[in-house]
């Protein structure tokens, strides 16, 4: 065993130990310890003042002051830091392109569609059942009324781990170039497990236990995996080819309620910091806006 002792040494320009979300939860916990203490009378009601400051609705977003009307109070918390605003980006088409060329399986460019091309989450992924896969144009034989190729997204509890955000069921439909990886994939799956297997669609096919559900952890690891085997200059997780799927709808003309419906949120609001426009169509927007000089009239000298 080790005896030598480490040390933290912490000065001017030195990462904090902890950062500005560590110190809010921890914050947020002993102002939860308090206001129970303060419930059970084990502390003066005073303490709350000290904690929490009085505010009212009128500093909260439209969206969630609710239904009733007029002024009501609230207590605000004191001593929270600011913290720093992360980074959100799109993977960009060329990277999903890369990547994609690079599987070296059927089941693994699925996966990559999946997360690009229809905009599901690693767990709800994961989480995917071959009962939930409706391929064909007609889906009636299967009691199902949606015309054209889509799946089910369920929240459902999974034995290996899957979890759909999403609370409530919907359908999303797929291209052909999807339905194309799906009978790709299901050809493959086949030719290795014939008709057995897990219920599951995406199952282990190269290492043990054969024919086992793949974990939400497997989506991230094999998006780093084409990441670098494709030369990326960064590393693209499954959630940023989410983002690109809602950004590409919405540039090629979606509306804010169809990418919510896509994108599986319950209000339109929750949609937004996945709309990445792509750069060519800002600068599209800008040369769209009339010059002064053509709204007056005049032309140019």
């Amino acid at each position: 065993m080790d005896n030598e002792q480490r040390t933290v040494v912490c000065g001017p320009g030195t990462r904090p130990v902890r950062g500005e979300r560590r110190v809010n939860g921890v914050l947020a916990a002993v102002r939860g310890l308090l206001s129970y203490a303060v419930s059970v009378d084990a502390v003066p009601r005073s303490v709350l003042g000290q904690i929490y400051e009085l505010a009212d609705s009128r500093d909260l977003p439209e969206e969630a002051q609710g239904e009733e009307t007029g002024l009501y109070y609230r207590l605000r918390a004191r001593n929270r830091l600011q913290e720093p605003q992360a980074d959100v980006d799109r993977a960009s088409d060329e990277e999903i392109v890369a990547m994609f060329f690079v599987c070296r399986s059927a089941r693994d460019r699925l996966i990559v569609l999946l997360h690009a091309r229809v905009g599901l989450r690693r767990g709800q992924v994961a989480g995917l059942r071959r009962s939930d896969c409706h391929l064909l144009p007609d889906s009636r034989h299967l009691g199902c009324d949606y015309s054209g190729a889509h799946v089910h997204v369920k929240r459902r509890r999974n034995r290996n781990g899957a979890w759909s955000k999403s609370k409530k069921e919907w359908i999303q439909p797929l291209d052909f170039l999807v339905v194309q990886g799906f009978d790709l994939y299901l050809d493959e799956r086949f030719e290795i497990l014939g008709a057995g297997g897990s219920d599951f669609l995406l199952v282990n096919l190269f290492r043990e236990p054969l024919g086992a559900p793949m974990p939400p952890e497997a989506m991230g690891e094999l998006f780093e995996r084409v990441g670098v085997r494709a030369k990326l200059s960064r590393k693209v997780p499954p959630h940023m080819a989410r983002r690109a799927f809602g950004s590409n709808v919405a540039d090629a003309g979606g509306s804010w309620d169809e990418v919510q419906v896509l994108l599986g949120h319950s209000h339109p609001s929750s949609a937004v910091p996945y709309l990445i426009p792509d750069r060519a169509r800002l600068r599209e927007a800008i040369e769209r806006v009339p010059s002064p000089r053509a709204l007056s009239g005049r032309g140019e000298r």
